[in-house]
């Protein structure tokens, strides 16, 4: 089968796309306000409006993406892009690290990357469109990643997972991965209906861009042979 041949070609040279939407993330950090690495935005009040500028022009502003221009609909694109913090940045890349490799191989580049691209902009405009009064702007690649999960939830679930957990000392501790996606989703399903519709982590982007992953894998690939899928995966004790 065609699937079969583009997987183990593209296995052979690795997951391209996986590894250039992180170094894209990255840069784009580097070279903004958030990173503080570069000096071009100044320092002090000066660094703190340039960034409140910058989220403002390049991430998604609820109250803003339905009424504006033109340039607000592309807003829910470049926002998976732009991260507001190290920890928001270095969470979000370690998920897709372990979690975009196989689902890449299985699913192929050029599809990988129109999947992770377009459930990234709708779970976005999903979480505008419920807060559509809200001014707070949104940004970050969470919304991608969880679709990444949930895709991987549905190709890989026998797949075994390496993960660690605070309240266990931090103990590697290996489970299935059908398991901790699952614990994951519930986690951000009670974080979403105890924060409401407030400021703070888009958990109902979270849960859509899962949803969407999971369904999408499902239609898509429900029919199709099965090829053989690497065993194991690698967590970090990080949230997207």
């Amino acid at each position: 089968m065609i699937v079969r041949w583009r997987t183990v070609r593209e296995a052979a040279r690795g997951p391209v796309v996986t590894h250039a939407l992180i170094a894209g993330c990255a840069v784009v950090f580097l070279l903004g306000p958030a990173s503080g690495m570069n000096p071009g935005y100044g320092t002090g009040e000066a660094l703190e409006a340039a960034g409140t500028a910058y989220f403002r022009r390049w991430g998604v502003v609820p109250a803003e993406l339905f009424t504006g221009t033109g340039r607000e609909l592309l807003t829910p694109l470049t926002a998976l892009f732009i991260h507001g913090s190290w920890l928001h940045l270095l969470g979000n890349m370690l998920f897709l690290y372990v979690f975009g490799a196989m689902t890449e191989e299985r699913m192929g580049r050029a599809e990988f990357l129109l999947f992770s691209l377009c459930t990234g902009y709708l779970s976005l405009v999903a979480y505008a469109a419920a807060n559509a009064a809200s001014t707070e702007t949104l940004v970050g690649a969470s919304g991608a990643i969880s679709a990444v999960l949930g895709a991987f939830l549905c190709l890989f679930p026998r797949s075994r997972v390496t993960s660690l957990f605070p309240f266990l000392f931090f103990l590697p501790l290996r489970f299935p991965a059908w398991m901790v996606l699952l614990f994951w989703f519930a986690l951000q399903w009670f974080a979403a209906h105890r924060a409401g519709s407030g400021p703070g982590v888009a958990y109902l982007a979270h849960l859509v861009g899962f949803s969407l992953g999971f369904l999408y894998a499902w239609v898509r690939y429900r029919h199709m042979d099965r090829v053989r899928r690497p065993a194991t995966a690698t967590e970090g004790d990080s949230q997207p």
